[in-house]
């Protein structure tokens, strides 16, 4: 009995001799597995970041775009279909009709012509005018509303003589049915651009020709036009009727009268 006592007590004592040895042992192993599990957390999230980052970079390849899309870009656009070939209409040579009447009438608002004492001839609204050589006699509407002169002219064809460009064209008078037909060929002075009732801008050819007024003897650019539903296949611009003289708008056909103001 006793001999089991101090058994007993021994075995207890051992126990309690070795209990305190293992106890710290479990906390430095949960301590020791809750340090590792971050650190291998954390690796990992470390290690997806930059997974997809390169599996986002294809998607949109940027800098193989800029290649492609930096021609077109550069690309400078090209004349309308309807253009004219610049061989026909080169632009040194174009003139806007409306632009030049603005500045001529800014110029006149601007600076005041005296009037001069020297006799000067009347004419009539309506003239009858020869152009160059010919006998034919068309009659001219004297417009002071106009800048440029113009002519009826029909089956224009432009050509290049001695490097330069130069227009053939029928001079007749729609409005008579047995009129003469002449073939003129001039010199293309430039294109200009007229602006049409209907708001629309047309090119036309203007050349330079002589032309005979009564007595006076002038030369003077005309356009070329189709004026076959005009009272008149001719019209003088005031770019020549201060050249000339006077007009009455009361009257018409002054200029074999040899009327003085």
């Amino acid at each position: 009995m006793i001999f089991e006592r101090k058994a007993l007590t021994s075995f207890v004592l051992a126990l309690c001799l070795a209990l305190p040895a293992r106890l710290p042992a479990a906390p430095e192993i949960a301590k020791a597995a809750a340090g590792e599990k971050p650190a291998q957390v954390t690796p990992k999230g470390k290690e997806e970041a930059p997974e997809k980052a390169r599996n986002a970079a294809p998607v949109t390849p940027a800098a193989e775009k800029l290649p492609e899309d930096k021609p077109a870009a550069e690309d400078k656009p090209g004349k309308p279909a309807g253009d004219v070939p610049a061989k026909e209409m080169p632009e040194e040579e174009v003139e806007d009709e409306a632009a030049a009447e603005r500045k001529e009438a800014d110029a006149g608002t601007a600076v005041a012509r005296p009037v001069s004492s020297d006799p000067v001839q009347v004419y009539g609204w309506r003239e009858l005018v020869k152009i160059g050589d010919l006998e034919l006699k068309l009659a001219a509407k004297l417009d002071t509303g106009a800048l440029t002169s113009s002519i009826h002219a029909e089956e224009k064809e432009l050509f290049e003589r001695d490097g330069k460009k130069w227009v053939r064209f029928i001079v007749t008078d729609p409005g008579e049915k047995n009129s003469p037909r002449n073939r003129i060929e001039a010199p293309l002075m430039r294109i200009a651009h007229i602006k049409e009732p209907g708001g629309k801008s047309e090119a036309r050819e203007v050349v330079r020709l002589n032309f005979t007024i009564g007595e006076r003897k002038l030369r003077a650019d005309f356009t070329l036009n189709n004026r076959s539903n005009m009272l008149s296949p001719v019209l003088i611009g005031r770019t020549t009727i201060k050249e000339i003289g006077w007009v009455d708008p009361s009257r018409a056909y002054l200029a074999d009268q040899k009327i003085m103001r």
